[in-house]
């Protein structure tokens, strides 16, 4: 039935294509048409034009398929014919045959594919030309019965190294896991019951797999990749008849965690994906990286596969090659990382929501970025099974969130942000006295029931008493006196409400709603970091380098040579820098100091603490808090160190001081000069 009506459908298109056609077009007419029906994938209608016998010795369906096999296989597109002339001997127009040469050129896989060629017409018995159709016209020296073959020549994926060269991501070694049809035996039911709870897939998802159409009884069915070191998920696997183990290649993250969301991790591209970059040089068993540094360089890593593009006789050995590619390895990507101190970071943060960014505050290199919790990159190579997908999505503490890419309300570490604005515009006196009696103050009346509240009463409040004493009084005071357009206008410049440009996307530092602070109180408690102020953490690392760059913020980098670049430029006088830069120092050097505890006799280290409270209103008592430390190691060192650290829920454990001993790990690590061990496996 499914014949007799093709049948009909193209004689009634033979009569259709007839009737339409006042004056019967020449050859090259014909061409033309039929090789815009070729590029819109149109076979059907392409049959129309062909002779009789050339129908006889194909049907429609065998034609259709022929054209969609070889041609969607070698993804041939941007298809175009140029033609010459008809062949000598061939001119006269009204001879029952014509030969036309053309040139045929398409885009495909392994590039672009051109071949001279000719097309011969024979006018049918109505006088229209018909084209004398065979396979050659097709792909040159295919004849009827050799098939087109597409072989993938696969390249390797560049590596990432950090800046010492140890590998951060690279080619590795898994397990897949599979069935060999053929030895499944007797219980058949059984086994793939039992490999369906093993492998988390199931039964009808492997008996698809097993009923595809290249599947023999001896081929080996891929169905799962495992780690290799699985040993027990393993051993269980092989009690089940049919099933095979083999070593496959996997993309392999060594320092799994520790580096995961800066690494992120590679999938096998997708439909939609590759639909987007069609033309690109992707294929349906293309990587392509999903998040992180793998996603960020994807250009610089991605391999480009080689093809080759065959006429294969019925025997099954190539007759030739029609085109051939040339596989292209993906290039290296070498980041500024020190995974060392990346590793010591991140076990600090261990057990904990939080983040920590580390930077040379000289050059800008940046040195670590770290997030807590984290997942295993491998995890998403294998491919997570359904429940410990549930595990990873669902678990509150956020795995997949990269902590470092978000903004935060940063507490009394914006402390020293608004010093060095005031000193700079010329508001803020480092030497007066800013009298204030009791642990509370407020403006005037005009504030209603609302004070700014601090923590620790003493005899001189200067700004080097108020930085190690930590007083929120004397930084509130000393915004209000600077007013919200300077101080506003002093955020703005340094980069406020812009996007720092790194290779990560970051979200933007803000301040206030919509770009304002909307009230005098609002202002006393932005200066302190409360209020509707929020840091990104690489930004205020990039801030703090301003104090030992004289008053410039170095801009970040994470890879090539951007060596002492600034970001912004002069944000701070040079005076204002060295003032807030001593004060620092006094936070960590002096016995009352809220940092004493990071003092080192080996080096000398500039720090602030910061406990953000996370609330609802003044009144609320169940709120939580955010801890920080930011420090520097920038004298009498060749390896100066900025880090910043961020821990979430630090309430009752000690505030900021649970964080500094934990950023105190890096910079030990770092500074003395222990190299310690690269943990890896692999």
């Amino acid at each position: 039935m499914k014949r007799l009506w093709t049948a009909a459908v193209l004689a009634f298109g033979l009569v259709f294509l007839a009737g339409c056609r006042e004056k019967k077009p020449e050859p090259e007419e014909l061409l033309t048409e039929y090789i815009d029906l070729l590029n819109e994938e149109k076979y059907e209608e392409m049959y129309a034009y062909l002779t009789e016998e050339a129908r006889a010795s194909i049907d429609q369906e065998a034609y259709v398929e022929r054209y969609q096999n070889i041609y969607g296989g070698i993804e041939a597109v941007n298809i175009r014919a140029d033609i010459e002339e008809r062949e000598e001997g061939h001119k006269d127009k009204n001879a029952v045959t014509q030969r036309v040469k053309y040139s045929l050129t398409m885009e495909t896989l392994a590039g672009e594919l051109s071949f001279d060629t000719v097309a011969i017409f024979t006018k049918d018995e109505d006088g229209f030309y018909k084209m004398s159709w065979d396979s050659q016209d097709i792909l040159p020296g295919l004849y009827t019965g050799d098939k087109v073959r597409v072989k993938t020549i696969q390249a390797r994926r560049g590596n990432i190294y950090d800046r010492n060269q140890t590998t951060l991501a690279r080619e590795g070694t898994a397990s897949s896991v599979g069935l060999v049809p053929g030895k499944l035996g007797e219980n058949r039911e059984e086994s793939l019951a039992s490999l369906s709870e093993l492998l988390e897939i199931s039964v009808e998802r492997i008996e698809k797999e097993l009923n595809a159409g290249w599947v023999r009884d001896d081929t080996f069915v891929p169905l799962r990749t495992v780690s290799k070191d699985n040993y027990e998920l393993k051993e269980q696997l092989l009690m089940i008849s049919g099933v095979m183990i083999t070593d496959t290649t996997v993309r392999y993250y060594p320092f799994k965690e520790k580096a995961a969301q800066l690494t992120g991790y590679v999938q096998n591209i997708t439909a939609e994906e590759l639909e987007e970059r069609r033309g690109q040089g992707y294929n349906r068993n293309s990587q392509i990286g999903k998040a992180g540094a793998e996603r960020i360089y994807e250009e610089i890593l991605r391999p480009r596969d080689g093809y080759s593009i065959q006429i294969i006789d019925q025997n099954g050995d190539v007759k030739s090659v029609v085109l051939e590619k040339p596989a292209e390895d993906g290039r290296d990507v070498v980041l500024t990382v020190d995974i060392i101190l990346q590793q010591h970071l991140y076990q600090e943060l261990e057990g904990d929501e939080g983040c920590a960014v580390a930077i040379d505050p000289r050059s800008g290199a940046v040195l670590a970025m770290a997030s807590a919790p984290a997942y295993d990159p491998n995890d998403f190579v294998m491919g997570y099974t359904s429940s410990a997908w549930d595990a990873v999505n669902n678990d509150e503490a956020q795995p997949l969130y990269n902590r470092y890419l978000a903004s935060w309300v940063p507490g009394s570490v914006f402390k020293p942000v608004t010093a060095a604005l005031g000193l700079t515009n010329g508001s803020l006196d480092p030497d007066e006295d800013v009298k204030n009696e009791g642990l509370s103050w407020q403006k005037d009346e005009s504030w209603g029931s609302y004070e700014v509240t601090t923590l620790v009463d003493y005899p001189v409040k200067n700004l080097e008493s108020a930085l190690i004493y930590s007083d929120n009084i004397y930084f509130a005071k000393a915004a209000v006196n600077m007013g919200e357009e300077a101080f506003t206008k002093g955020l703005d410049s340094l980069g406020f409400g812009e996007e720092l440009e790194f290779d990560f996307a970051l979200k933007a530092s803000s301040y206030g709603s919509e770009g304002r602070i909307g009230s005098e109180t609002e202002l006393a408690d932005s200066a302190y970091g409360q209020g509707k102020i929020l840091v990104n953490p690489l930004h205020l690392a990039s801030i703090y380098s301003a104090f030992v760059n004289e008053g410039n913020m170095v801009k970040p980098y994470l890879s090539g040579s951007e060596e002492g670049k600034f970001w912004k430029e002069n944000v701070f006088t040079q005076e204002a820098a060295a003032t807030v830069l001593n004060g620092l120092y006094q936070v960590v050097e002096h016995p009352e100091g809220t940092a004493h505890e990071a003092c080192r006799s080996e080096y000398r280290l500039a720090g602030k603490t910061g406990t953000a409270e996370i609330k609802d209103s003044k009144e609320d008592t169940n709120g939580t808090e955010l801890g920080w430390f930011a420090g520097i190691s920038g004298a009498d060192t060749d390896k100066p160190l900025l880090i910043v650290m961020m821990i979430e829920d630090v309430k009752g454990r000690g505030g900021s001081h649970y964080v500094i001993p934990k950023a105190m790990a890096g910079f030990d690590v770092y500074n003395k000069g222990e190299e310690g061990e690269t943990e890896y496996e692999g």
